[in-house]
C-alpha cells in the first residue's frame, strides 16, 4: 500500500498558493503514478547564491518545497554555483556582472545555514549544477546551444525589450536558459518550481527533457512576494525585506507594519494555513467578529516561530506590545496633517522606468520629507541620515529606506524616532 496521501489531497496541498501548472493534467498523472508505485517525485528548485542573505520572498519557493517534502517527495535543493557564475537575466535591464567563483562559495554556505529552518535537512537532496555543468565539454555546449534558436530566445520578454531598445545582451547571457534547463535534464525532475519571471527558464526545461528522451518536467510557479510597500517585489535593495535572520523583534514589527490587505497575501505564501481557514479569517473580520490587528500578530508569531523559535515569537510579541502598543502609541498622540503633494515620490524618475510598470494604484511617500515635516527631523538631510541609521520606526517596524510606496490614501503610519512620536496624516 502506498504511503502517500491520496492523490486528490496531494494536488490541492501542492496547488495552494501557486500562480501556475503546467500542466496540472501531467501534475496528476505523474502524481496517481507516484501513488502506485510507492516512488516519490523528483522536485527541483534552484537558487544562484548572488547575495548571502535570503528574505521572505524566497521562503515562497522553500515552503512549496517543503509541501512536496511534508507529502513524501524527494526535494531537491539545487545551488546554481555554476549559473551563478553566467549571472541570471531575468528581469534585467543590462547585463548582470558576474561574481567570482570564492564570492559563490561564501554565499552557498550562508544558504544552507538559513534553508534549513524551512527544509528537512535529512530528507533534502543537496545538489550544484557545477557537478555537471562545469564537466561539459566545448562539443556538449555546441550541441545543447544547438536546441534552442536565437529567435527563440529573443521570445523571451527580457531579452525582447532589451532587443528593441537596442540595449546590450551578452552572449553568455542566452546561456542562462539553456543551463537552468540541462539542470533538470542531469536531475530527472519531475517538477520544477520557480517565481513566476522565471516561467521562460522553466519551460526550456521542460523542452530539453523531451529532446534528451525524458518525460517533460511539470512547471509550477509561484507569486512574487511584495514587500513592505504591498507594491514592489520584496528586495533589499527597495528597503522592503523582511531578512530571514532579522532579530525576532525586528521581523515581528515588520510583520505589523504591513497592510491587513497584504495580511491575506502573507498567509497564504508564508504559512501552511490552508486557504478555508484564511478565508473563515476573512468573513470573520467583514462580520466583525474577528479584528484584523490581533489576525496580523497571529502571522508575525508564526512567521517569528519559523525562522527562530516559539519561545523567540512569544518574547517579540511581549517586547512589540510593550514597546509600541502599550507605552509608545498613547491615545493622544499628536497628529500631522500632510498633503500628499508635500512628500510624493516621483517613482518611475527614480527607478529610470515608466510609473506605468507598478501599476495604478500606488503612491511614492518621500520618508525623508515627511519626517522634516512632522518635526521628526531638523531637515530633510537629516531625515536621511535617521533613516540610514536605522533610527526610524514605522508602525513599530525599522525603516531604513528614504522611500515606501503605499496602496491607499489617506495613510495614517505611527512615525518614532527615539522617545519621540507622532501619528501622520497623509492625504490627497
Amino acid at each position: 500500500m502506498s504511503s502517500f496521501p491520496p492523490v486528490a489531497e496531494q494536488f490541492a496541498y501542492i496547488k495552494k498558493g501557486s500562480a501556475e501548472i503546467v500542466k496540472e493534467s501531467e501534475l496528476r498523472t505523474k502524481l496517481e503514478k507516484s501513488f502506485a508505485s510507492g516512488k516519490p517525485l523528483r522536485v527541483k528548485a534552484g537558487f544562484d547564491p548572488t547575495a548571502p542573505d535570503l528574505h521572505l520572498g524566497h521562503t515562497v519557493l522553500l515552503r512549496k518545497l517543503k509541501h512536496f517534502q511534508d507529502l513524501g517527495h524527494t526535494v531537491i535543493f539545487l545551488i546554481g554555483d555554476f549559473t551563478g557564475m553566467i549571472g541570471d537575466p531575468t528581469g534585467r535591464s543590462a547585463t548582470r556582472p558576474p561574481l567570482s567563483p570564492d564570492e559563490i562559495k561564501v554565499n552557498a554556505r550562508t544558504y544552507l545555514a538559513q534553508v534549513f529552518k524551512t527544509l528537512s535537512q535529512s530528507k533534502t537532496e543537496i545538489r550544484h549544477n557545477s557537478e555537471w555543468l562545469a564537466k561539459l565539454k566545448g562539443e556538449d555546449w555546441i550541441r545543447l546551444a544547438a536546441k534552442y534558436t536565437v529567435s527563440q530566445m529573443l521570445e523571451r520578454e527580457d531579452f525582447h525589450r532589451r532587443f528593441l531598445e537596442e540595449r546590450p545582451i551578452a552572449l553568455h547571457e542566452l546561456l542562462y536558459p539553456l543551463s537552468q534547463g540541462y539542470d533538470s535534464v542531469a536531475l530527472n525532475a519531475d517538477v520544477e518550481l520557480g517565481g513566476t519571471d522565471q516561467k521562460f527558464n522553466l519551460l526550456v526545461g521542460r523542452e530539453l527533457q523531451r529532446s534528451y528522451g525524458q518525460e517533460s518536467q511539470v512547471v509550477l510557479t509561484m507569486p512574487i512576494l511584495e514587500g513592505l510597500d504591498g507594491v514592489q517585489k520584496m528586495s533589499k535593495s527597495l528597503g522592503n525585506a523582511i531578512g530571514i535572520q532579522e532579530p525576532p523583534l525586528e521581523m515581528y514589527g515588520k510583520v505589523m507594519s504591513i497592510s491587513d490587505e497584504m495580511m491575506w497575501r502573507y498567509y497564504e505564501l508564508l504559512t501552511d494555513v490552508q486557504l478555508p481557514e484564511i478565508e473563515k479569517m476573512k468573513v470573520d473580520v467583514s462580520a466583525g467578529q474577528a479584528h484584523p490587528m490581533s489576525l496580523k500578530k497571529e502571522l508575525a508569531r508564526r512567521l517569528v516561530a519559523d525562522f527562530h523559535s516559539a519561545d523567540a515569537a512569544t518574547r517579540a510579541a511581549e517586547d512589540w506590545a510593550k514597546q509600541f502598543q502599550k507605552d509608545e502609541v498613547p491615545e493622544n498622540v499628536e497628529e500631522v496633517l500632510i498633503t500628499y503633494e508635500e512628500v510624493k515620490w516621483s517613482i518611475g524618475e527614480d527607478l529610470g522606468m515608466p510609473v506605468a510598470i507598478f501599476g495604478p494604484k500606488h503612491y511614492g511617500i518621500r520618508l525623508d520629507r515627511l519626517l522634516f515635516r512632522c518635526g521628526l527631523a531638523d531637515s530633510v538631510t537629516d531625515a536621511a541620515r535617521k533613516l540610514k541609521n536605522k533610527e526610524v520606526k514605522i508602525n513599530g517596524g525599522v525603516q531604513d529606506s528614504p522611500r515606501i510606496q503605499v496602496t491607499e490614501l489617506p495613510w495614517r503610519p505611527i512615525l518614532r524616532v527615539g522617545r519621540r512620536l507622532k501619528m501622520a496624516i497623509v492625504r490627497e
